[in-house]
């Protein structure tokens, strides 16, 4: 944590095919080594895998249709109080939200059995437009765990 100050936020530049910011956060994300023209490849390989699947023209609505569905309200914290520690529920800020959403997509799609990252991705993608998929039972799990933590919530700092 810094000693002084807040950190400033940098703001992503949008992508240059779509236009937005949260296309941009996901390919950052992906990336692995600096290797960012691979991360677009596998990023906008899989919209052109849903677009095809689902034969719509904008595939980005279903991407961020996904990403909203596996964005947390609540999570838990943990607090150290008299030798105890509990599980305190807390409202997720909108940046923290998004950043949570996206890693556990990528997350949830590397698990997936399907043979190429593109595949991976699209198919979380469609899944956690459905409200189905393991992301969204990710989302789901943290709130089962917020709402079972409610009692401690005014251990809140």
């Amino acid at each position: 944590m810094p000693r002084k100050r807040r950190a400033e936020r940098r703001m992503v530049p949008p992508d240059p095919s779509f236009n937005s910011e949260l296309v941009s956060k996901f390919i950052n994300a992906i990336m692995k080594d600096g290797k960012k023209s691979i991360a677009e490849k596998v990023m906008y390989g899989s919209l052109d895998i849903i677009a095809e699947k689902l034969k719509i023209a904008d595939p980005l609505e279903i991407f961020e249709k996904a990403v909203n569905n596996v964005k947390p309200a609540m999570e838990v914290k943990p607090r150290r109080i008299g030798g105890a520690t509990y599980q305190i529920p807390v409202e997720v800020s909108p940046h923290r939200k998004t950043a949570l959403a996206i890693r556990w997509l990528i997350r949830a799609a590397q698990s997936r059995s399907e043979k190429t990252m593109r595949e991976k991705l699209a198919a979380e993608f469609i899944a956690a437009s459905n409200k189905e998929g393991a992301a969204v039972k990710k989302r789901e799990d943290t709130h089962r765990m917020a709402e079972a933590n409610k009692a401690f919530a005014s251990y809140m700092w």
